[in-house]
């Protein structure tokens, strides 16, 4: 029998509006909407390359920043990754992945091991990409991990153009998830840890 992987999660503030809707077993199809637009470019990524169907509307306070906006899509985003992967059996727990654009290298690992925390190593070479503040890139990770309940370590190994190290970043996050939450056909639905519980 097999299980649905999905969650829609909304989340309202002063700042923001936001829903989001997953399907951890899709084919990365997507539909975005948040008002900023490389964001949008860096969510098809994640889609895309992990194979998860992502349907996000966002509403912020754009004519601020864009902080509000992303860190917030993060968050949601966390949220509905935890109800979505459930009690964590028969997933794969861990994940990595190298990916290259051109002059650009970026490793990313995971494991969704019940304990928020990230390691974020990407020396951006310049402070904006188009509109889109790098520092941005820091803010939706950390309010994916607090929410998700992962650990996240994000290393950019090399690269000289920022809108290539932060696109081999999403593209290397989508794919480290993609391996994590593979179910295990040898797991028998057991949660991968010695503790029982994830």
């Amino acid at each position: 029998m097999s299980i649905s992987r999905t969650a829609e999660v909304v989340r309202n503030t002063s700042e923001t509006q936001i829903r989001v809707a997953i399907d951890l077993d899709g084919t990365g199809r997507q539909s975005l909407n948040t008002g900023v637009p490389f964001l949008d470019h860096m969510l098809d990524q994640i889609a895309r390359h992990g194979l998860i169907d992502l349907d996000i509307e966002a509403k912020g306070d754009l004519h601020i920043d864009a902080h509000h906006t992303v860190e917030d899509v993060g968050i949601t985003l966390g949220q509905a990754f935890a109800k979505a992967v459930g009690d964590k059996k028969g997933i794969r727990r861990y994940g990595h992945a190298y990916v290259p654009l051109d002059e650009a290298l970026s490793r990313v690992v995971i494991d969704f091991s019940g304990r928020p925390g990230l390691e974020f190593n990407v020396p951006f070479t310049r402070s904006m990409i188009g509109g889109f503040d790098v520092d941005l890139t820091s803010e939706f990770f950390h309010g994916f991990v607090n929410h998700a309940l992962v650990t996240l370590h994000i290393d950019n190994l090399r690269g000289v153009n920022a809108h290539h190290q932060c696109e081999t970043v999403f593209k290397a996050f989508g794919r480290a998830l993609r391996m994590a939450l593979e179910l295990d056909s040898r797991s028998a639905g057991t949660i991968p840890s010695t503790k029982g519980s994830l």
